[in-house]
């Protein structure tokens, strides 16, 4: 439990190892969790539930450099997601818990599988003897904005566009911004029936932002809210992202545009879920009024988004006209490069975002200094492969 962070941003934790803690705790608690994932458990640092359980392993000799193995082991690895999610939904429908973690380029793997998940959920609530299923619940990680090393083949969020298509009001799509707010993701799924959850962070270190009060207020009503300590009230315009990384790249152009423009006021709306042509969860759905009260009826929109910029602009479109709207997020632009310069191929760096109030506001000179910044950290990661981030 989080209750104050002082300084926004300024100290960095890692998501991935706050939902290994929690789960070597479910682990320990709970004799029945399954804890299923390809061959990352390490890799997506979530290596800490090595400390209380065994992986499974009956069969093969073991070596002296093996992770703890039992035939009995509950944490169960094996390079087929497509294995994995069938016997882990057994284990669900038998009413006991779980859940599946792996990268996200991989995740859509799975996907006919999921559908037929949710179908299968849609009709066992018409069944009245039926009990309730806990929920299937998937950690997407080593996401496509940080494959430094492996490149455009580990680089695709598409899980995310098709989960939030389908129209069976069964799904959550989850976008924890820091390790306070995953820990609350975390909660969240691990306490859920009858859903699918899909929670997606990345495994690196990255900057806390938030309290667990303000985490626990965005799930509690409509997955999203103002961050105060980066926004003026009475704004001219509205930011607002949806995933880690680009919520970064967004707090850092409202920072650069606060130098430039200081007499512009700016509002940033942090969304930590969506839904089925929705802002929030299931559950808790962002209205039409809520939405006006945190985005305003007319101010323009700047929207940065983990995934594919057309699936948040879509559900977007159900609050608001799409004139409002500029909407950055991946585009399948991809490479083995650095972590600005993927931001920066994608249009959704700080600068990226800081071009759209220039142009909107006309000032020709900003346009040509976020241009120039732009083309420096280009040059500087092809010549020496490391950011810049002038």
């Amino acid at each position: 439990m989080i209750d104050r962070v002082d300084n926004p941003g300024e100290e960095i934790f890692s998501a991935a190892k706050k939902i290994g803690e929690l789960l070597t705790a479910e682990l320990e608690k709970d004799p029945h969790f399954y804890f299923f994932s390809p061959d990352e458990t390490t890799s997506n640092k979530f290596d800490q539930i090595f400390d209380v359980e065994k992986r499974a392993w009956g069969v093969l000799r073991q070596e002296e450099w093996d992770l703890p193995e039992a035939a009995d082991g509950r944490i169960v690895e094996m390079l087929s997601e497509n294995v994995l999610f069938s016997v882990m939904t057994g284990h669900l429908m038998n009413g006991e818990r779980a859940m599946l973690g792996s990268y996200e380029a991989f995740l859509p793997i799975i996907t006919s599988q999921l559908l037929q998940q949710i179908k299968f959920i849609k009709q066992s609530l018409a069944v009245e003897w039926r009990k309730p299923s806990p929920a299937v619940n998937l950690l997407s990680t080593s996401v496509c904005w940080r494959q430094d090393h492996n490149g455009f083949t580990h680089q695709s969020p598409a899980l995310i566009s098709q989960l939030l298509s389908i129209p069976s009001g069964l799904v959550n799509c989850i976008f924890p911004i820091d390790d306070v707010a995953a820990e609350e993701a975390y909660h969240f799924m691990i306490n859920s029936e009858n859903v699918v959850n899909l929670t997606t962070f990345d495994k690196n270190e990255r900057p806390r932002y938030i309290d667990s009060h303000h985490a626990k207020f965005q799930f509690d009503n409509g997955g999203a809210s103002i961050f105060q300590f980066i926004s003026d009230e009475k704004p001219d315009l509205v930011f607002t992202a949806a995933g880690d990384i680009v919520s970064h790249e967004t707090i850092e152009a409202i920072k650069i545009l606060k130098q430039d423009l200081p007499e512009l006021k700016i509002r940033f709306v942090g969304i930590n879920a969506l839904t089925y042509r929705g802002i929030g969860t299931v559950d808790k759905k962002l209205s039409k009024t809520e939405f006006e009260n945190l985005f305003t009826k007319e101010k323009p929109i700047i929207a940065n988004f983990h995934g594919y910029p057309e699936t948040l602009e879509n559900i977007l479109e159900n609050y608001t006209s799409r004139s409002r709207l500029r909407v950055h997020g991946f585009c399948e632009e991809g490479s083995t490069t650095t972590p600005f310069e993927m931001l920066r191929r994608n249009a959704a760096s700080r600068y990226d975002l800081a071009l759209d109030v220039a142009r909107l506001l006309k000032r020709d000179d900003l346009v040509t200094k976020y241009e120039s910044a732009l083309a420096q950290n280009h040059i500087h990661a092809v010549e020496y492969g490391t950011d810049l981030i002038v």
